[in-house]
């Protein structure tokens, strides 16, 4: 009977973990909304914001990305898609391996980016505080 407890408190501990990530992934929706993302836009500018700088060192490879941000590849491929055509971000081919793609922040996204930052944190601190 101990197990049981101990595995039912696991399990309640589990769903708490699950249902804290939906509705925090679902306010951080609702308020980046305003400014044309939604959550796994930004984390994905996120990412790309912490390298710097002009080179294509400052780039992520797609698959580094997909890593970090816990999307398959084909989505977030497709979500690089749409952040290309909003001024958001560049691919280009990867020097190391030209088949691979690198993906950049440009200006514009840097700019969004830096303006969204501190409501994602306000979110998350609100969302995550004890």
């Amino acid at each position: 009977m101990a197990a049981n407890k101990a595995e039912q408190a696991l399990v309640t501990r589990w769903r708490g973990i699950l249902a804290l990530h939906a509705r925090t992934q679902c306010e951080l929706d609702r308020v980046l909304h305003r400014h044309g993302l939604c959550a796994s836009d930004f984390e994905v500018l996120d990412v790309l914001a912490e390298r710097r700088g002009p080179s294509s060192s400052c780039a992520f490879r797609v698959q580094e990305i997909s890593e970090r941000v816990h999307l398959s590849q084909s989505a977030l491929s497709r979500l690089v898609a749409r952040l290309e055509k909003d001024g958001l971000v560049e691919r280009g081919l990867c020097a190391e391996d030209r088949r691979g793609v690198r993906v950049s922040l440009t200006a514009k996204g840097r700019a969004l980016h830096g303006e969204v930052l501190p409501v994602q944190r306000a979110v998350l601190t609100r969302m995550l505080a004890d």
